[in-house]
């Protein structure tokens, strides 16, 4: 018998999510099986089985929270198997295994011969080890799901098993003999006064309800509000002109068409960023515990919207990456992103991150630092705007940037510096692939 226990899948997960099981109470199992998927702080991933066998038991629910290193379930050698106590909850393994008639067992055995005068066939404990109650008949985790299938009152059912346990052929052999199967229309009319209690709870004069909170967003609340809270934010702004980085952009996607490949806006800014910070590595730095640390890897993240909040996928050596590669991993991160099927891996080591709001029409906005890194780019949408050339007024297109940076990591004229690099880099483009 085997245990499963609650991984860590990012490096900032304290705790997870059951999102679902994908394998059932009784299903075999082979190795690299997925047997549950993991809602985690970033995205909810696919966990597999590390050995062959039978899942026997699924320790907590759909939709629990669950600490790093809890027990999850059990994988067993036959659908049948009942799993033991795991250490987490050894104290009621014991009480099982106490009957009233050992005549050692302290205080428990001589309670239970006074209450019935028949110690032996009564358990001095409240719980069997599959957890269950004492008053109720034992079963292995495989029946009770089943009986809940068919709609059976295991109670009812007689075992055949080890000590009158119920197994699964005693389930079956009732679901045979059962004319036909009870209703279950009650369920749904259980369900409707929690929903409206629930509204009532909220009852504000606003018409309030209170919304399921995704593993995801709770991590990036807490996240987000800790930069705030810990990082001092300064803001540096810079418009650029754009026309350069549009024809740019323009000449290179007609030498990719044979290849099917685009390169956006976005890949452009990113690569230009890690150019950058290749020449002032003061910012490619992070303040973590009071210890400032100064990273030789050039690491971007690219901010990604999808439904459960923001996920930052992150493109290790950046600056060592040809636009073309940096197009190609963008999109497909951003793909498995929103599909919620991003690694751990994929997800972390960021030194650097760029939000872009352009797609959406917003000319401006200030970004959060997404910790424990010291500065983002917040880029804003390009539009067409007079400006002065060669003293005279014209039309041009410009894109705005906004860096947030970590006080505590970066001063403010070793941002500006670098911010004024960036934009000669965006207005000269070639500077981004020489």
């Amino acid at each position: 018998m085997s245990e499963i226990y609650m991984p860590r899948l990012s490096d900032t997960m304290e705790e997870g999510v059951i999102s679902s099981w994908v394998k059932n109470v009784g299903d075999k199992v082979a190795s690299g099986d997925v047997l549950v998927e993991i809602e985690t702080d970033k995205a909810v991933m696919e966990y597999e089985a590390y050995e062959d066998g039978y899942l026997v038991q699924q320790a907590v629910s759909e939709g629990d929270t669950v600490p790093i290193g809890a027990v999850i379930g059990h994988i067993g050698d036959s659908p049948d198997a009942v799993p033991e106590e795991s250490s987490s909850k050894g104290a009621a393994a014991p009480a099982e295994e106490k009957p009233a008639d050992s005549g050692t067992t302290g205080k428990e055995a001589p309670a239970e011969t006074q209450d019935g005068g028949e110690g032996a066939p009564q358990p001095a404990a409240p719980t069997d080890p599959d957890g269950s109650a004492g008053t109720r008949p034992r079963s292995s985790p495989l029946a009770r799901r089943l009986a809940r299938e068919y709609g059976l009152d295991i109670e009812s059912i007689s075992g055949s098993g080890p000590k009158g346990r119920i197994v699964r052929a005693d389930i079956e052999a009732a679901a045979k003999q059962r004319p036909a199967a009870p209703e279950t229309a009650p369920a749904p009319s259980a369900a409707a006064p929690q929903a409206s209690a629930g509204r009532e709870a909220f009852d504000d004069g606003r018409d309030s309800t209170e919304l399921q909170v995704s593993n995801v967003r709770k991590v990036i609340a807490r996240r987000l509000t800790q930069s705030k809270q810990e990082a001092p934010h300064f803001y540096l702004r810079r418009t650029i002109d754009a026309e350069g980085l549009k024809d740019f952009r323009a000449q290179i996607n007609a030498q990719l068409e044979s290849t099917g490949s685009k390169i956006s806006f976005n890949d452009l800014i990113v690569k230009a960023c890690a150019t950058t910070l290749r020449a002032h590595p003061e910012v490619n730095r992070s303040w973590v515990d009071e210890k400032l640390l100064q990273h030789g890897r050039i690491n971007v993240g690219v901010a990604v919207a999808v439904e459960a909040g923001l996920i930052v996928p992150v493109l290790h050596d950046t600056d060592k990456l040809a636009l073309s590669e940096i197009g190609e991993r963008s999109r497909e991160l951003a793909g498995r992103a929103r599909e919620g099927k991003l690694k751990p891996q994929e997800m972390s080591g960021g030194t650097f991150s760029v939000s872009n709001l352009g797609m959406y029409g917003m000319d401006s906005f200030s970004a959060v630092i997404n910790p424990p890194e010291a500065a983002i780019l917040a880029v804003g949408a390009m539009k067409q705007q007079p400006v002065v050339r060669d003293g005279e007024v014209v039309v041009r297109n410009t894109i705005s940037l906004e860096l947030s940076v970590d006080h505590r990591a970066v001063d403010g004229a070793v941002g500006a510096a670098f911010l004024k690099d960036l934009a000669e880099v965006l207005e000269n483009p070639m500077r981004i692939v020489v």
